[in-house]
């Protein structure tokens, strides 16, 4: 019998490095895509890349997508101005891209079968399944899936099967799951999982408190149409700014952070994770959007910016609403131009200068200090603006039972 041609979704961790030679036994000839999306160094990219051939992969290749993860989610992400949960930065939704780079090599190779390491207690495989049924039709294998119904502990079962076949498992992946790209980096597993503190081996980029550097640490952003186009009056690719500010505000422990969220299947997910540019980022954008957007644009913003990142986070990237609401997004952004300035001594940064042309302030008036009205003007709006709680308590006493 001919085996079948497959493109894995690779990354070289457990779960995928389990699913080379078991598909290879299910009669599989298994072609690996590993879409850097820019969270890697060169060295882990080599060990990916060795790790495939050492597999015993027909064909292996590594896809440059940090641009693309930067343009198709980055950017609406930091439009919408939510993290879910108000909290969590959506630092997997690079899954994304990995389908759709993955399904264009099924198509080069000829075949309408593709697989992932999701587990199915989690919610990538939601995302990734979801993601192939919207861009075509596809066969999906999920190899972690399947030795669910017969193995309870799935993690144990995969080392010893990778093990006895002659294959090493490194020690870190014995031990935390570990997600890493140009978004940042998130750990579960062990400790974490069972709602305690989490140890020294669950830290990815942001460096311990006493590493910090003593002097603070400033940079400057610069938006065009809410879009970050310079670091330090440097034009750079949005990649580039992103890797650049994850490199300098992880050395202050800035974005790390610890997390318990609901899950798209139900149950709670704990985690630790780190984001120090997209934390940025985000504190720049919204700093520059509180002083140029109207009163009620930022009132209503918030609330197409949760429904965004609910979409994203539950695996309707492709989802039509999903593109309705970044074409108001986008809209609300063509006045978001300007430079902000930031700073942290370590774990937090702030925006402490904000520069725009778009600066809605008033030639004639300052908050709390100067105004160009007098008394009878603002009692006369304080009587009118309170007029209907007024008239209740007038009607129904100032101390209704």
């Amino acid at each position: 019998m001919n085996p079948t041609d497959i493109v894995l979704a690779f990354s070289g961790g457990l779960d995928t490095s389990f699913c080379v030679p078991w598909l290879h036994e299910g009669g599989y000839r298994v072609h690996t895509l590993f879409a850097d999306t820019g969270g890697v160094s060169a060295d882990e990219r080599a060990y990916i890349e060795q790790r495939a051939e050492q597999l015993g992969v027909a064909s292996h290749r590594t896809i440059d997508a940090s641009q693309a993860i930067w343009d198709d989610f980055v950017k609406p992400l930091i439009w919408s101005g939510e993290f879910y949960q108000g909290q969590y930065p959506l630092l997997v939704s690079d899954r994304y891209v990995i389908v759709r780079e993955s399904l264009k090599r099924c198509d080069e190779l000829g075949t309408r079968h593709f697989a992932h390491g999701c587990t199915g207690m989690g919610n990538d495989q939601v995302r990734f399944d979801l993601s192939v049924h919207a861009l075509g039709d596809y066969d999906i294998v999920a190899p972690i899936r399947e030795i669910q119904r017969e193995h309870a502990a799935v993690r144990t079962y995969e080392q010893q099967y990778l093990e006895e076949r002659g294959f090493g498992v490194r020690s870190k992946q014995k031990e935390y799951t570990i997600n890493e790209n140009l978004l940042g980096v998130t750990l579960s597993g062990g400790e974490i999982d069972r709602w305690q503190a989490p140890g020294e081996g669950a830290r990815g980029w942001c460096v311990p408190r006493e590493d910090w550097p003593v002097e603070p640490l400033r940079a400057t952003l610069t938006f065009e149409r809410g879009e970050a186009v310079a670091l330090d009056g440097k034009r750079l690719a949005g990649a580039a700014i992103l890797k650049t500010l994850n490199d300098n505000f992880a050395r202050y422990g800035v974005g790390r952070g610890l997390y318990t969220g609901d899950t798209t299947i139900g149950l709670k997910g704990r985690i630790v994770y780190e984001a120090p540019g997209l934390t940025t980022l985000h504190t720049a954008h919204r700093a520059l959007e509180e002083a140029v957007l109207s009163k009620h644009q930022n009132r209503f913003k918030p609330i197409v910016g949760r429904q965004w990142s609910e979409l994203v986070y539950e695996g309707f990237f492709h989802d039509p609403l999903k593109a309705d609401l970044e074409a108001f997004l986008a809209s609300s952004q063509r006045c978001v131009n300007g430079t902000v300035t930031l700073e942290t001594c370590g774990a937090s940064v702030y925006a402490i200068e904000v520069a725009s042309p778009h600066l809605l302030r008033s030639a004639k008036a300052t908050y709390a200090q100067t105004a160009d009205w007098g008394v009878a003007e603002a009692e006369g709006f304080i009587r009118l603006y309170g007029m209907s709680s007024s008239l209740w308590a007038e009607v129904n006493g100032r101390n209704p039972a």
